[in-house]
């Protein structure tokens, strides 16, 4: 797994923060919700074809 993924979900994480923080001060609630929806499914996107390497290799590994 590359460092820059790493800063970037970081990065991601930090923003999303902030930014529910202020829409949740200025009383938009829903779309707070929104915007944590959208980082998680952003770091998702990032992650998921790492699992699937990982099963992959997995799979590899204990194939006989």
């Amino acid at each position: 797994m590359e460092v820059s993924l790493i800063f970037k979900i970081a990065a991601v994480g930090i923003l999303v923060s902030v930014l529910s923080q202020v829409l949740k001060h200025s009383g938009r609630e829903e779309h707070a919700f929104l915007t944590s929806l959208a980082g998680l499914l952003l770091v998702l996107y990032w992650l998921v074809p790492i699992i699937v390497n990982l099963f992959e290799n997995m799979k590899k590994l204990f194939d006989f």
